[in-house]
């Protein structure tokens, strides 16, 4: 009881606000430091996830030691390749990182808070910045829950479904019919947060991150650096929204607290 009561405090403590200028190196950091932690995940534990991965890397495996019989190779080759998944892994999402800190992340002003119909916030625990969300226009019915980090130190204290409620009452006070979202994240915590607030997933796609620009991969990228990019989505109600979260059902009125 009394670690569940700790957690509901928790809760309670966190506010949830417009981003401020004051804010952005911190919100940099969070962002930044999430997306360090996709490497290990794309390059290890996605790796389950594409069974047609693993398949091409025994395939690679067993060529090899039919061409040149080393028992050496049975080590080597499956050391290589989580290694070459490794770097393709850093380097891309360090490229996704660098490109994004260089566009919206680094005028975060121009591309959330003055843009109509989008907005960044900030999460705060006893007046420290521990989380971040944006919501971006997309068209005049749909806006994109985007950016959506939370300090590795602060997680499980309900920041990120603060975050999200706070999304989807901004789109129901701006009159959108659909939420969207996409995800290369293969951790169960960020997807069980989504079917909380009420997001359904719609599709999965295979590939980079979905706003990523410039030529397709390189064939050393697509052997070694294979993502699933997760698709949700969610109908809003402009009369209420219904999230659950620990068993109880709340309902969030079309206005902004």
């Amino acid at each position: 009881m009394e670690k569940n009561g700790t957690k509901q405090e928790q809760i309670q403590k966190v506010v949830v606000r417009e981003f401020e200028v004051r804010d952005e190196k911190e919100v940099q950091r969070i962002f930044s430091e999430g997306m360090e932690e996709m490497v290990i995940d794309t390059a290890f534990r996605g790796l389950r996830h594409h069974p047609e991965s693993l398949l091409l890397y025994l395939a690679i495996t067993v060529s090899c030691l039919w061409v040149s019989w080393c028992p050496w190779l049975i080590v080597f080759l499956p050391v290589a390749i989580l290694c070459a998944r490794y770097f393709y892994s850093l380097r891309t999402t360090n490229s996704y990182t660098k490109r994004t800190l260089s566009t919206d992340m680094a005028n975060i002003e121009h591309f959330y808070m003055r843009a109509p119909g989008s907005c960044l916030w900030v999460a705060l625990l006893d007046g420290v910045v521990v989380g971040l969300v944006a919501a971006m226009k997309r068209s005049l019915e749909v806006v994109e829950l985007k950016r959506m980090s939370v300090d590795r130190r602060y997680r499980c204290c309900g920041v990120g479904m603060a975050l999200g409620q706070k999304v989807l009452e901004f789109a129901s006070s701006q009159k959108y019919s659909k939420v969207i979202l996409g995800t290369t994240n293969y951790t169960p915590a960020a997807h069980n947060l989504y079917r909380r607030l009420g997001f359904h997933c719609v599709g999965v796609t295979n590939g980079y991150h979905a706003d990523s620009t410039g030529p397709g991969p390189s064939f050393l990228e697509w052997l070694f650096y294979r993502v699933c990019h997760h698709h949700y989505e969610l109908k809003v109600q402009q009369k209420h929204i219904d999230f659950h979260y620990n068993g109880c059902s709340q309902i969030l009125q079309s206005r902004i607290y």
